[in-house]
């Protein structure tokens, strides 16, 4: 699963891996009792990340550069950052 180019609509296997993400979150802090503060917190991390993700696959387009868009991957860049989308792409071009 890539992501979206421009012009094509968006990936529904994304949006339905984001929201098990986001359950799987949810019940991870609620098995630990950690508070409501830093599920929000983590929760908004990954959403600035996966929008992150989404400007890299629209301009990434053009000179070839796709990233797949997953629940942990929006957390890594929405949680490191920069540094994080060049860790995310350092790997896949590794690996």
């Amino acid at each position: 699963m890539t992501g979206a180019l421009p012009g094509e609509r968006g990936n529904m296997g994304t949006v339905l891996a984001l929201l098990l993400g986001f359950f799987i979150l949810w019940l991870f802090c609620k098995l630990l009792k950690l508070s409501i503060k830093i599920f929000w917190k983590l929760f908004v991390n990954a959403l600035i990340g996966a929008a992150i993700l989404l400007v890299i696959n629209f301009f990434g387009s053009v000179i070839g550069l796709s990233l797949t868009i997953t629940f942990f991957r929006a957390l890594i860049v929405g949680v490191l950052g920069i540094p994080g989308v060049l860790l995310i792409i350092a790997i896949q071009y590794l690996l």
